[in-house]
């Protein structure tokens, strides 16, 4: 589409963080379990090997991995007493009516039978302590787990599965490649993810509000892939560089419709029905709307001392 992403993970970095992860993981998740039991289950019985238990979890494709995923959930919680060591499995989770196909780095079942969603990140904890905007990210990243699991214990209607709202987080220890442990609660992020969910617009509908005959097929010519993609109203942010493939092409129209969502969603909010930069600007001038608008009346005050301070210089 003419748009594409400048930026990624650096090698050195996944290399780094693959690294790391097989370290923790290693004899069948021992260091792990060790670093869980600590943060979480103190009270439990040690994970020695004989109560450690790590099934296989590989199946041909993400269904088949996920009703696997399901399948060992279930026999763990069926036989208490043990730790359960789930490597990687897969889950699902439905998003506006379409299953989305989640991978944990871990997932560990206590031997009470609840379970404890584990991520493992290559930021340092540095005297006990990560960076916390990083931690946040990692916080609401396993709240999407948290919510995919509670959906699996749903399903297990002859059992009381808690799904522990603190997750753990495993870093390497300040400058080394030892592995520390951290106890994150991540309910407010599992609520706000939950009420993001049941706010979504479902596929079906967006599908039945599209022109007949749209497909979004990556192998079609530019143009016709773009008129598809632009069929579906869209509201760029610059929080979607981060977590969406499509952020340049929708911030190359938003700068071209002159959208204010282009600079951030605190000042869109702040602007309230002004929804582009020359609406704003016009208010500004005093060329539309009321003056009793608290927001047209701050606009107007401050192109007044803009041009105070620049000499009578218009926006």
């Amino acid at each position: 589409m003419g748009a594409p992403s400048s930026f990624g993970q650096s090698q050195f970095a996944l290399a780094r963080g693959n690294v790391f992860e097989a370290r923790v993981k290693a004899d069948g998740g021992a260091e792990l379990l060790k670093l869980v039991h600590a943060c979480v289950d103190s009270s439990a019985a040690e994970p020695t090997p004989d109560l450690v238990r790590a099934p296989d979890l590989s199946a041909i494709g993400p269904e088949g991995r996920t009703a696997r995923t399901a399948l060992a959930l279930r026999e763990a919680v069926e036989s208490p007493g043990t730790w359960t060591f789930l490597d990687h499995p897969m889950l699902s989770l439905d998003v506006a009516g379409s299953p989305a196909f989640l991978e944990p780095d871990a997932v560990v079942v206590h031997p009470d039978g609840s379970w404890t969603v584990v991520e493992i990140k290559s930021f340092p904890m540095i005297d006990g302590a990560a960076d916390a905007s990083k931690v946040g990210a990692a916080a609401r990243q396993s709240a999407v787990y948290v919510l995919a699991l509670e959906e699996v214990a749903a399903r297990l209607p002859e059992a009381e599965v808690l799904v522990r709202d603190r997750i753990v987080l495993v870093c390497p220890k300040d400058f080394s490649n030892l592995p520390a442990a951290s106890a994150v609660d991540v309910r407010k992020q599992r609520a706000v993810t939950q009420r993001q969910l049941a706010r979504l617009t479902r596929v079906e509908d967006i599908a039945e509000a599209l022109p007949p005959g749209t497909v979004f097929d990556p192998d079609l010519p530019q143009a016709e892939l773009t008129a598809a993609v632009e069929a579906v109203p869209a509201t760029y942010a610059p929080e979607c560089l981060a977590a969406c493939e499509l952020a340049f092409h929708c911030r190359e129209r938003a700068r071209d419709g002159g959208a204010v969502t282009a600079l951030g969603r605190p000042l869109r909010a702040e602007l309230g029905s002004l929804t582009t930069v020359d609406a704003v600007l016009a208010a500004a001038r005093g060329e539309v709307g009321d003056a009793a608008d608290p927001t047209v009346a701050a606009l107007r005050r401050a192109a007044v001392l803009r041009a105070e301070a620049l000499g009578g210089a218009r926006c």
